[in-house]
């Protein structure tokens, strides 16, 4: 695999938390950056995907009005509790 190098200024305290770890897993630091920078990506992309699946899902009607979530949370703990309110399509 073709690599790129990319610099990064990083302040001290962590700059010295990746010297830790690696020196205590027995990897480069790059290695260690690596795996922490593909982590964070996953993490990024992952909050993207559901961003857009709830945006479509408010286009398509799908919501739960506050009133319902209102109502049905003064309902807990109470003799009456309601359901769980669900969503609706228009």
């Amino acid at each position: 695999m073709e690599t790129r190098v990319l610099t990064a200024h990083v302040p001290l305290p962590l700059a010295a938390k990746v010297d830790e770890l690696a020196s205590r897993m027995e990897r480069s630091r790059g290695w260690i950056v690596k795996q922490a920078l593909a982590a964070w990506i996953d993490t990024e992309e992952a909050k993207r995907q559901l961003t857009l699946e709830a945006m479509a899902e408010i286009d398509a009607g799908k919501v739960v009005t506050d009133d319902a979530v209102q109502g049905w949370a003064e309902s807990l703990g109470t003799d009456r509790s309601l359901p769980l309110p669900r969503s609706k399509s228009r």
